[in-house]
């Protein structure tokens, strides 16, 4: 790289360009052993060091950098599984999809009441749920948090049901005739709790997807679900055009749509 790389005399800024060029390099794979330093990089350019950390805080906004205060920049990790955007997702499916063995930690499986998820699925706060609690794995690292609650009155036979290596849908629409099709969800980053973090082994730096659901067979509500994803690990893709207005209220709902198992 070098500074005529950078055209002064353009009307796009120094950073700009610089992020541009840089992002080039990355998406060729030219860093993929190490980044260099900001030094480095006004070196190699003939920027100041504001123009270098301008050029790496786009990038580090766009997710592709790690460039945190006192420490050398480094490529951000690639995600590995993805999901669409306005379909509901299937993390069983979407794993497997990626080739990474999809595997669970039944944390808890057993009837209890709880009246918020009770009130997600239009029952009274004493009814008897279902609740599924699960380390969900792909590969050997854990992947997600995955909390669910189910009306017992329908989901009572997924007590004998082994939900290591299976899909609750699979299992659910097996044992109970029940399917899962459609629903809404809703999407959000939050910062995991310290608990949160040690069963998902993620150091503070890292963000996660707070992903709340309620499924639905029919109209009817038999399903409220939350998972906690980790954000280095997973990551969501959308896409669009100008003439089909398919509109997402993504600070609300998501809309319905199929959904596969999960």
């Amino acid at each position: 790289m070098s500074a005529q790389q950078l055209d002064r005399r353009s009307p796009l800024p120094l950073w700009a360009q610089l992020q541009a060029d840089l992002q080039e390099r990355l998406t060729a794979g030219e860093f993929d052993a190490e980044f260099p330093g900001e030094l480095a990089l006004v070196e190699a350019y003939g920027v100041s060091r504001y123009t270098v950390r301008s050029a790496l805080r786009a990038l580090r906004e766009e997710g592709l950098v790690v460039a945190e205060r006192g420490r050398a920049p480094r490529v951000a990790d690639r995600t590995e599984i993805e999901q669409p955007l306005g379909a509901l997702y299937s993390l069983f499916a979407s794993v497997q999809a990626a080739g990474l063995e999809q595997r669970s930690i039944v944390r808890v499986l057993d009837i209890r009441a709880d009246g918020v998820a009770a009130a997600h699925l239009d029952l009274d706060g004493s009814t008897p749920l279902l609740y599924l609690e699960r380390l969900r794995l792909a590969g050997d690292a854990p992947l997600a948090l995955d909390r669910v609650w189910l009306p017992a009155a329908i989901a009572g036979p997924l007590l004998d049901a082994d939900f290591g290596h299976t899909s609750l849908y699979a299992e659910l629409a097996a044992r109970t005739g029940v399917r899962v099709d459609a629903g809404e969800e809703q999407v959000r980053a939050v910062v995991p709790s310290p608990a949160e973090r040690a069963l998902l082994e993620i150091d503070p730096s890292i963000a996660a997807f707070s992903i709340s659901r309620v499924g639905r067979a029919g109209r009817r509500p038999v399903e409220r679900r939350h998972t906690l994803v980790r954000g280095d690990r997973f990551s969501v893709t959308a896409a669009f055009s100008s003439r089909r207005g398919n509109r997402l209220d993504v600070a609300t709902r998501l809309p319905r749509a199929r959904m596969a198992g999960a």
